[in-house]
């Protein structure tokens, strides 16, 4: 009985450890999959960033991350856009279940550049 009071605090502290990062770890894996997505949303003709921001939500919802902001550049998209870059950042206080006491203040964001479909017409 002794080992296992000497054991089991250490013990739990490594399983709620790996929970820990195992969810940030998807969390950071979804904002990639959402910028690129988003992204991918946005390049064909007749999207626009309304659309692009629909898509990255929908992902993100799907984890459940919460505060997370989707930016998109250009924020009107025209027929003359060569580029659309997505940015999304996912702040890590809000979203963790130990890591909000050491994580205060810290973001995951990453964004996704891809180039448009659009034929420009002058």
């Amino acid at each position: 009985m002794v080992e296992f009071a000497i054991v089991a605090p250490v013990f739990f502290l490594l399983v709620l450890t790996m929970f820990e990062f195992t969810r940030l770890n998807v969390l950071r894996h979804t904002a990639d999959n959402a910028a690129y997505e988003a992204a991918r949303a946005a390049m064909v003709p007749g999207s626009d960033a309304a659309s692009a921001t629909a898509k990255a939500n929908q992902l993100l919802n799907v984890v459940g991350a919460r505060g997370a902001t989707v930016t998109i550049n250009p924020s009107n998209i025209t027929t003359a856009t060569d580029e659309v870059t997505v940015t999304v950042s996912v702040p890590l206080d809000q979203n963790g279940w130990v890591a909000p006491k050491f994580t205060r203040g810290d973001t995951f964001t990453t964004s996704s550049t891809v180039r448009t479909e659009r034929v420009r017409t002058h």
